[in-house]
C-alpha cells in the first residue's frame, strides 16, 4: 500500500446506511492522510458523502431507476457511461462495503483489487466469490463498527477503538427558520416504521413549551400533509421541500431532533446533533443511532414506544 492510496468506496443504498459508512473515510485518512478516497453511491445519496471534506469525488449512480428501465437505449447509454467513469484511473483498493452482489457487480466495473466482507460475513454470500480477497467481520457488530473494522482488515491497520469520527460538515447557507428550532422527522419509507400521529404532536408540544419551534420534516409531496398536521397540532412551522444538502443545514442546527429510524435521523446524530431515534419494526442494536452528541434509541421490532416512554426519555436523558 502507498502512502497515497487510491480507495473506491461502494456503499450505494440507503441513506442511513450510508451516513454509517462515513467514519470509515476518517479512519483512513488518519492512517493515510495523503489518500485519495472515492465514494460510489446512488444518485439521490450522494450529497451525504459529499459532506465529508475527505472524500475526493462523488460518483452518482442511478441503479434503482435503471432496473426498472432494462430495454430502454437511454438506461444502457447510462451504464455505459458510468462504466466508463468508473474506469477512469486505476484503484489501489476497491472496497466494498455493501456486501450484495450487486454492489460487487458494480465495484468490478472499476479498475483495481476489489474486497469485501467473507463468505460468512457478507449480507449476501455470493457476493463474497467476487473479491479479490474477503475478511471476517462478525454480523452480530453495530453497523458503524462493521464498516471501521472491514477497512481496517483490508487497508492493514489496527482495528479502531476510538468513538468514530463521522466527519460531516454541513452547508452554511440554505433554508433556516428564524427562531430557535428543534426537529420532529415522522415520516420514513415503509408504513411499518410510522410512530401515531398523536404522539408525534404531544412531544412536539414538550419541545413547544422548553421554547423551541418544532419544525416538522418531509421529503415527499405524499408527506408533506402528516407534517403539516402535525405542526398544526404544536404550533411548529414546516419548511419548504429541501433538498439533502439544505436539510443538513437544517439538522446541523437544531438543538434537539426526534426522528424515526430513517436517514435524516442518522444523519442528525452523526451531525453531532442530541438525537433521539423511534424504532417500531426493527431492533436498533445494529443499526442504532450513534453520533458524537447525547443520543438514545427506543423501541423495537414489534415494541412500539408508548408517548410517555418518549417523553420520559427526553426528559431523564436529554434533559428536555
Amino acid at each position: 500500500m502507498s502512502t497515497a492510496p487510491r480507495i473506491l468506496i461502494v456503499k450505494t443504498t440507503s441513506m442511513g446506511d450510508v451516513v454509517h459508512a462515513t467514519p470509515v473515510v476518517s479512519d483512513i485518512l488518519a492512517h493515510f492522510p495523503q489518500a485519495q478516497i472515492d465514494w460510489l453511491v446512488e444518485a439521490p445519496f450522494a450529497a451525504i458523502p459529499q459532506l465529508h471534506p475527505g472524500v475526493r469525488r462523488v460518483i452518482p449512480m442511478a441503479w434503482r431507476k435503471w432496473r426498472h428501465q432494462l430495454f430502454s437505449g437511454a438506461t444502457w447509454k447510462a451504464i455505459g457511461a458510468l462504466r466508463a467513469e468508473l474506469k477512469r484511473e486505476r484503484y489501489d483498493v476497491v472496497l466494498d462495503l455493501q456486501g450484495l452482489l450487486k454492489s460487487a457487480l458494480w465495484a468490478r466495473q472499476a479498475i483495481g483489487p476489489v474486497v469485501g466482507y467473507d463468505r460468512a460475513s457478507a449480507r449476501e454470500p455470493l457476493a463474497a466469490s467476487l473479491y479479490w480477497r474477503g475478511a471476517a467481520v462478525p454480523k452480530n457488530l453495530q453497523a458503524v463498527q462493521r464498516n471501521r473494522l472491514l477497512a481496517a482488515a483490508h487497508l492493514n491497520y489496527m482495528p479502531p477503538t476510538a468513538l468514530p469520527v463521522f466527519g460531516l460538515k454541513a452547508p452554511g447557507q440554505g433554508w433556516k427558520p428564524r427562531d430557535t428550532y428543534a426537529v420532529l422527522i415522522p415520516n420514513a419509507s415503509r408504513a411499518s416504521k410510522l410512530w401515531p400521529e398523536r404522539h408525534w404532536a404531544a412531544v412536539g408540544k414538550r419541545l413547544h413549551d422548553r421554547g423551541w419551534l418544532p419544525l416538522v420534516l418531509w421529503g415527499r409531496p405524499e408527506e408533506q400533509t402528516l407534517a403539516e398536521r402535525i405542526a398544526a397540532g404544536c404550533d411548529g412551522d414546516v419548511p419548504p421541500f429541501l433538498s439533502v444538502g439544505d436539510m443538513a443545514g437544517v439538522l446541523a442546527d437544531a438543538q434537539q431532533v426526534v426522528g424515526l429510524d430513517t436517514g435524516f435521523t442518522h444523519l442528525a446524530a452523526a451531525l453531532g446533533r442530541p438525537t433521539l431515534g423511534i424504532y417500531c419494526d426493527h431492533e436498533p442494536g445494529l443499526a442504532g443511532i450513534t453520533g458524537s452528541g447525547r443520543v438514545a434509541s427506543i423501541g423495537g421490532k414489534g415494541q412500539v414506544p408508548q408517548r410517555n416512554e418518549v417523553v420520559g426519555l427526553l426528559a431523564q436523558h436529554f434533559g428536555v
